[in-house]
């Protein structure tokens, strides 16, 4: 009788154990997915405190991670490029800092419209002459250093990133990163984000960047028909 007993409570225990994993993994996950749709230290924060619950699950999380991957989920493009610019951390921070500066080297862009401080909207090439839209929030904004920012709701296609001014070693310059995180609804694959910008997100942020470094030191970005573009 108390082998019978023992073994229901052990099944007992074993069945809360398992739906306490679950739990965990749901609001684990959950968290992570919040935090990185932030995109911001707040961001970070709340993945790593989503991280620590999918801890406590790891077994179950592997498993459903796997599946997931499998089928090309959960796997959001970040690239990370750095240019130095031989212009103060000030002058680039406060062109980049007008968004609607930015489609004048970046090519994929159509149109950035500002509407206050911190919400802007966003019109991207795709395909088939057809566009992608969303609005950005700015996140953090340190005046010369620093800018963040992500899409907000209803985006196309979620993103988020950052760029930081940084004055280059020796005084020659500033170093100007920037950190993109692409995150396509569905779980769909890096390569039709590459198809949709034309190019590999990688490439395409490294020539947005030598253009806008040409625009700073030069005022004018050379094309490959040996023509130019001024500021405008």
């Amino acid at each position: 009788m108390a082998s019978t007993q023992e073994n229901k409570l052990t099944g007992s225990h074993s069945e809360a154990s398992e739906t306490e994993r679950w739990a965990s993994l749901i609001g684990g996950g959950a968290l992570v997915l919040m935090g990185l749709r932030q995109g911001s230290l707040r961001g970070v924060l709340t993945a790593l405190a989503g991280g620590g619950l999918i801890y406590q699950s790891a077994t179950k999380h592997s498993t459903i991670q796997q599946a997931q991957e499998a089928m090309g989920m959960n796997q959001p493009i970040k690239v990370e490029k750095t240019v130095t610019i031989n212009k103060s951390a000030e002058e680039l921070y406060h062109f980049w800092h007008n968004f609607e500066n930015l489609p004048t080297f970046m090519k994929h862009l159509k149109f950035v419209k500002v509407y206050n401080e911190k919400r802007s909207h966003w019109i991207a090439n795709a395909p088939l002459g057809n566009s992608v839209e969303w609005d950005a929030d700015i996140l953090e904004d340190r005046e010369n250093e620093f800018i963040s920012w992500a899409s907000v709701e209803g985006a196309d296609i979620e993103n988020s990133g950052f760029v930081r001014f940084q004055k280059a070693p020796k005084n020659r310059g500033t170093e100007v990163k920037v950190v993109l995180e692409y995150n396509p609804p569905g779980g769909v694959l890096a390569s039709v984000i590459a198809k949709l910008f034309g190019e590999e997100p990688e490439q395409q942020i490294g020539d947005d960047l030598r253009r806008f470094k040409m625009l700073m030191e030069a005022g004018e970005i050379a094309t490959t028909a040996g023509q130019s573009m001024g500021k405008g």
